[in-house]
């Protein structure tokens, strides 16, 4: 099993983190109820649905609390996995294994459940032609994670953080004076990808003109969009945002927008059911 890497994300700190957090002083159940040389052979399993993604995050629990841990991933990352399908096979020291299962279950039950609601977004807007992006809607040090997450279940990353793009958004435009001039002093600054939050059409024109590289149009019902694309002209990218929810978002894409924002991707997606049950060989 190859090792897991995501540029920007520290996994063997996140997992001496993430056990310290659980583990504490020790796991007084495991070490009170299960022999010291006792083997665990089990099989992660999926009670849903689901996208999968996680799986080599939960391995590195397991292998972090026993080295010789016997592990083999029985599905891939992105992939869709029925109601009952076998995740993960694993064998080892049933104490480090049993203490290692919350910390491996929790993540794997929260990225698949962001995984499986961004397939069900972006499988929504097939045909359209429009991109599903998420959004900086993340937990706290779990951006990284998050957003590997809504990759798998087939969005874009959109910003990674506050310093790959310029986004003018309403308090930017209220300080500044106008939408104009927020532009302005973005161009100004350098900044070579500007994106500007527009809640009115009569915004567009004075974004552009200031030097706009890609416009969000927020909160927009689907006529005020076709209007708004009408009006850009495929001058810059549009992007519909503002709560966009699961019954909404083919008729937005409809409209013509370069791409749709969900922030309840990483925001709000229930944990899928995930279970690990003791499986002897």
């Amino acid at each position: 099993m190859t090792a897991f890497q995501l540029d920007g994300f520290d996994l063997p700190g996140f997992v001496a983190a993430t056990l310290a957090e659980d583990v504490g002083a020790g796991d007084v159940t495991s070490a009170a109820v299960i022999p010291a040389d006792a083997v665990f052979t089990g099989v992660m399993d999926s009670r849903d649905a689901i996208v999968v993604a996680g799986l080599p995050i939960a391995a590195a629990f397991f292998r972090a609390l026993d080295p010789a841990v016997e592990i083999e991933l029985l599905a891939k990352e992105g992939a869709r996995a029925p109601a009952g399908s076998d995740l993960m096979r694993l064998r080892g020291n049933a104490r480090a294994l049993l203490t290692a299962e919350r910390a491996a279950l929790n993540t794997v039950q929260h990225l698949s459940g962001i995984a499986t609601m961004a397939r069900a977004y972006v499988d929504k807007i097939a045909g359209t032609g429009a991109t599903l992006l998420d959004t900086r809607k993340t937990i706290p040090g779990l951006r990284r994670l998050e957003k590997y997450a809504t990759r798998m279940g087939g969005a874009q990353n959109h910003r990674m953080g506050l310093w790959d793009a310029a986004m003018i958004k309403d308090n930017h435009v209220a300080v500044a004076g106008s939408v104009g001039e927020a532009v302005r002093r973005a161009v100004m600054a350098g900044i070579e990808r500007i994106i500007v939050e527009v809640d009115r059409t009569d915004q567009i024109e004075p974004a552009l003109a200031a030097g706009a590289t890609h416009l969000l149009l927020d909160n927009m019902d689907p006529p005020t969009l076709r209007g708004a694309v009408t009006l850009v002209g495929g001058r810059v990218p549009t992007e519909a945002s503002g709560g966009v929810r699961l019954d909404t978002i083919r008729a937005i894409a409809e409209t013509g927008v370069t791409y749709v924002s969900v922030g309840r991707l990483t925001q709000s997606a229930p944990a899928v059911d995930i279970g690990l049950d003791f499986a002897p060989a």
